[in-house]
């Protein structure tokens, strides 16, 4: 089914994708899932409280529920579960605003923010509040936030240090702990950061229809 805007997740050696179908998704094809070990596709035939969300803008994995967790385009978030292909209703995002690179970890959602901001919240409010004590973040524009691994409950971002131009561009990156000091504040502390990537411009002439490049990853 030609998709855009549709979520993918994996379960149990199977990718479910759901949504982006537009006005031509009804409960029949919504949903796809591909069968990693076959290496086959299969329509699922879906059972919803409601119309079908057409464009999918965030969605990851709940792990200790094994189901899909996503928002659509009007910030009404529900969940999918692959068991008896079922969706059930959640709440609506009550602060919207531009949040990207969603995760889950601990049982809290996390996302990027503009100006180097860290939201988190409940996935059954999402009433987005700013993890505290990262003000030295505030300078730059997060460019990616990610778990750091399924075992490992630490925050990773990257940024940009600077422009492609004259001068390099430089990517950074930070190591981000997280402490839950009261229901309603959670602090993060770097734990390390540092430059992974550089990108120099070294020369770039036309007449000779020359342009190099040098690249240095430091691990």
């Amino acid at each position: 089914m030609p998709r855009a805007s549709a979520s993918a997740n994996i379960i149990d050696q199977k990718m479910y994708v759901l949504g982006g179908c537009g006005d031509d998704a009804d409960s029949s094809n919504w949903a796809e899932v591909f069968d990693l070990d076959t290496e086959t596709w299969e329509f699922l035939s879906v059972t919803s409280p409601r119309k079908m969300p057409l464009s999918i803008r965030q969605s990851m994995l709940m792990l200790q529920k094994n189901e899909v967790y996503a928002v659509d385009e009007d910030g009404q978030s529900f969940s999918f579960s692959p068991s008896d292909n079922s969706i059930s209703n959640g709440v609506a995002d009550s602060k919207p605003g531009y949040r990207s690179d969603w995760c889950w970890i601990g049982g809290f959602l996390f996302c990027g923010s503009s100006r180097g901001k860290i939201l988190w919240c409940s996935p059954y409010e999402l009433n987005w509040k700013e993890v505290k004590g990262l003000d030295e973040l505030s300078e730059y524009d997060i460019s990616k936030l990610c778990r750091k691994s399924d075992k490992n409950k630490n925050i990773v971002v990257f940024w940009n240090s600077s422009s492609l131009g004259s001068e390099p561009l430089e990517i950074w990156s930070a190591e981000i702990s997280l402490e839950l000091r009261h229901p309603h504040e959670l602090w993060g502390k770097i734990e390390w950061s540092g430059s992974v990537f550089t990108l120099d411009p070294l020369s770039h002439s036309y007449g000779g229809i020359k342009l190099l490049y040098a690249v240095s990853i430091r691990a």
